[in-house]
Formats: structure tokens, C-alpha cells, sequence
């Protein structure tokens, strides 16, 4: 699914957005499952899912 053509912050943008209208459509869901399926989604490295983790995930109180 990714693109080797894309600058390296355009599959984050991809992810983000994702999740964002994910989260929007099914408020049932908690950022941590939405991102876990994100990962498999969008194939991510684990450097890009301790990213998500610690700046999206950890932090549920926003």
C-alpha cells in the first residue's frame, strides 16, 4: 500500500486523516483501537506506531 514515491511524511498525513474521520464516523471506538488498525492498515514501522502511540494514543485526555 505505501508509495516508495511519497515524501516521508505523506503516509502520516494519510494515517492521520484516516483516523481522524475514522474516530468521527465511530465514536464507539477509542484512539488505541483505531490506530492498532491503522498500523496494519497502512503497514507502518514500528518507529511510526511508537510515534502515534506517544503523541495520539498515550494521551486520551485532549
Amino acid at each position: 500500500m505505501s508509495n516508495s514515491m511519497s515524501p516521508p511524511g505523506d503516509k502520516m498525513k494519510k494515517v492521520l486523516c484516516w483516523a481522524s474521520e475514522y474516530l468521527r464516523e465511530h465514536p464507539e471506538k477509542t484512539r488505541r483501537e483505531v490506530f492498532e488498525e491503522a498500523e496494519v492498515r497502512f503497514d507502518l514501522s514500528p518507529f511510526e506506531c511508537e510515534f502515534l502511540n506517544k503523541h495520539f494514543v498515550a494521551d486520551q485526555t485532549c
